[in-house]
């Protein structure tokens, strides 16, 4: 009896799903609920496992090939303990299945045609190419063009070029991009920040946040608390356009760009309104470490209401980030400098940050956007301001 291995719906408007790793190869045991597979998707990579035990006999999709929600990409000998096949060429036993039969009837027919042409022709020519060669379209290369061909891509004046394929992460991001500069009036206004009495209380209280709780008091829980006074007292930055209506939302979920292994993610803070300053730097160092190892939720990236992000970490001094749609906002933070500043008619130097927020203008007027950027300024350089909310 033979179970198939389908690939599970994913989420909501996702069809389809490139094969990332088969963690199994054909011929190996599988035990019920063991991950056999790493699915990719658009937005995160999931664990594919056995519906039953026994042994995976047949793969019809190889890693790095698409497939769509529902289709049967394996199958498993239920009640099997293994699968032994013959070596064609060697005719000895191999722990292994037969490969899908598409996949061996194509490595057939490119071994006919390979047996078909001349042996010289053959270093470095593709399948497409041999066939080109045998229906004629070969006489007319040019002999400089046959002598590239030949000759190993290293030598060719180190001209390399590689061609792979989008992961469905990059091609969802570039197309959420795109849609958000058609679809949105994006406008990005500025202002910088004096960072000193944030730094001042890190250095003071550093040690015990880190002993009490077990995770450095960073600055993104400073800005995630300023962001949010910002967004109760100019609302529009919050809500969003929903077909001739406006969503205004009384929460405040917010989206916090990180790096992971697949591209940039945004997992969102639930009611981060609710955090205290060391759960915030908790929920932030977890999606971190999740990211990269490509363990973010699908559930975790949909659904906030306001954006930050973080270019500051890679040293990024100024930039215009893109709004998450349907968000109306995003606030971009860059890299913290000492420079000279004019304080009481004094040059003095201080930790100084650029602040970037690009928002919707068909929702959010320039007049809020700029006070936006001043109440999180204002915020940020006089911490106090954020406990008693004024």
């Amino acid at each position: 009896m033979a179970d198939e291995l389908k690939v599970p719906p994913v989420g909501e408007s996702i069809t389809e799903v490139v094969i990332a790793e088969w963690l199994k190869k054909a011929g190996d045991q599988v035990f019920e609920d063991e991950t056999v597979a790493i699915l990719e998707t658009d937005k995160v990579n999931m664990e594919l496992p056995a519906p039953s035990s026994g042994v995976l006999t047949t793969l019809m999709v190889d890693a790095g090939e698409t497939a769509t929600v529902g289709q049967t990409i394996a199958l498993i000998k239920v009640g099997e303990t293994t699968a032994t096949v013959i070596d064609v060429a060697t005719k000895n036993p191999r722990e292994e299945a037969p490969v899908a039969p598409s996949i061996a009837k194509q490595k057939e027919k490119e071994k006919e045609e390979e047996q078909e042409l001349p042996v010289t022709r053959l270093p470095r020519m593709s399948p497409s190419r041999r066939r080109a060669l045998r229906a004629g379209e070969g006489e007319v290369l040019e002999d400089s063009e046959m002598h590239a061909t030949l000759v190993p891509a290293a030598v060719q004046d180190h001209r390399e070029t590689q061609s792979v394929p989008m992961t469905p992460l990059r091609r969802r991001i570039a197309e959420r991009l795109v849609m958000s500069q058609q679809t949105g009036a994006l406008l990005t206004t500025f202002n910088e920040v004096n960072l000193a009495l944030v730094k001042d209380i890190r250095r003071e209280y550093q040690d015990q946040f880190t002993k009490k709780y077990g995770i450095k008091l960073g600055f993104m829980s400073f800005f995630v608390k300023a962001v949010i006074e910002g967004l109760k007292e100019f609302p529009a930055l919050n809500a969003q356009i929903k077909d001739k209506e406006i969503i205004y939302h009384r929460y405040y979920d917010i989206g916090v760009a990180v790096g992971g292994g697949k591209g940039l993610l945004v997992p969102v803070i639930r009611n981060a309104e609710r955090q205290s300053f060391a759960e915030t730097e908790l929920s932030i160092a977890d999606f971190g470490k999740r990211a990269r190892a490509n363990q973010i939720k699908l559930d975790e990236l949909q659904g906030g209401t306001f954006t930050i992000s973080n270019g500051g970490i890679y040293g990024s001094m100024l930039s215009t980030p893109i709004v998450n749609p349907p968000q109306t906002g995003i606030l971009g933070m860059h890299n913290i400098q000492e420079r000279p500043v004019v304080e009481n008619g004094q040059v003095v130097v201080r930790p100084m940050m650029y602040l970037a927020l690009t928002y919707d203008h068909r929702l959010v007027d320039g007049r809020e956007a700029v006070g936006f950027l001043v109440k999180i300024k204002n915020c940020l350089e006089n911490p106090a301001r954020m406990l008693i909310e004024v």
